[in-house]
């Protein structure tokens, strides 16, 4: 199977178009046909196999798809399970503010919010690192749910939402207790991974902030509460080039859309992204864009 990465037109469906109440829907394969390309969903997706073996496609990777697995699929994440003739299985679709109503993030950012506010989110996060298998006994308690969810959702009565929330979280819940030796490390390293990202995005602000200063590796580490021996390696580690190829990196794309979008003169863009000096600026310029400032601009007119 073609890693879905590979695929340039993905749909992305709605909860109205896969589903038969806006905020959460429970229901087995018989109701609509299953999707067979990859597809996105602006909603949580959990799947539950009952019968038929494939490989499911979730974000880059291929895992395995068995009767007694779930699935975990977080809003926008790129996925598709090919079912195979037979396969028996049930699908539970909810949007954020289903589970989660005071949650006030874009679903594209989920990933970035610490696990230790949001744990039920810990199996949809690291779904593309592990196989959600339970034995005989757990996978019976969360099919004794999906029937009481099954039977509370075509009913719809008052309280039934509630209701259905906290069915929905003993689910999440079978399988993070049945996963918590691999769950809790992967989140740990996803938490350390956060703050090097948060440190790094603190760097590239003040770059970008300065661009017209003169200052140094260890004025942007105090910037960003870091020494400087470890900015450079987090840099190093995190994007493979040094400090300086950062600076002229910003510098660089900063000049290029001066030249596109001002009359400003050369001279006045180049002080303006850090150089002193005109020709050293256009050598720079040059070297990183293979024609000098000028040239670029009148290719722009």
């Amino acid at each position: 199977m073609a890693t879905i990465l590979q695929f340039q037109d993905i749909k992305t469906y709605g909860m109205s178009e896969r589903a038969d109440h806006p905020d959460f829907d429970i229901r087995d394969e018989s109701v609509r046909p299953p999707l067979t390309r990859p597809h996105r969903h602006a909603y949580f997706q959990i799947q539950i196999n009952l019968a038929g073996s494939t490989t499911q496609s979730i974000g880059a990777a291929e895992r395995p798809f068995e009767p007694g697995c779930l699935s975990f699929v977080l809003p926008y994440r790129v996925h598709c399970v090919p079912h195979p003739v037979g396969a028996r299985f049930l699908v539970i679709n909810f949007d954020q503010r289903f589970i989660r109503p005071e949650l006030d993030v874009d679903p594209l950012d989920l990933e970035d919010v610490p696990l230790e506010r949001v744990p039920e989110f810990a199996p949809f996060r690291f779904q593309e690192f592990l196989d959600f298998r339970l034995d005989a006994e757990a996978f019976a308690e969360v099919r004794g749910l999906c029937e009481k969810m099954l039977k509370e959702n075509a009913e719809r009565r008052f309280y039934s939402r509630e209701i259905l929330r906290g069915q929905l979280l003993q689910l999440i819940g079978i399988v993070c207790r049945h996963y918590e030796h691999y769950l809790v490390p992967l989140a740990s390293a996803q938490a350390q991974a956060a703050g090097r990202r948060d440190a790094l995005s603190r760097v590239i602000r003040y770059v970008r902030e300065n661009l017209s200063e003169a200052f140094s590796l260890a004025d942007a580490a105090q910037a960003a509460h870091l020494s400087p021996n470890y900015l450079a390696h987090l840099i190093k580690k995190e994007t493979g080039k040094t400090f300086l190829d950062i600076v002229t990196e910003r510098r660089m794309e900063k000049a290029q859309e001066l030249l596109t979008n001002t009359d400003l003169r050369i001279h006045e863009i180049a002080t303006s992204v850090g150089f002193e000096d005109d020709a050293y600026f256009t050598r720079r310029f040059k070297q990183v864009h293979g024609v000098s400032p000028r040239a670029y601009r009148l290719a722009k007119k």
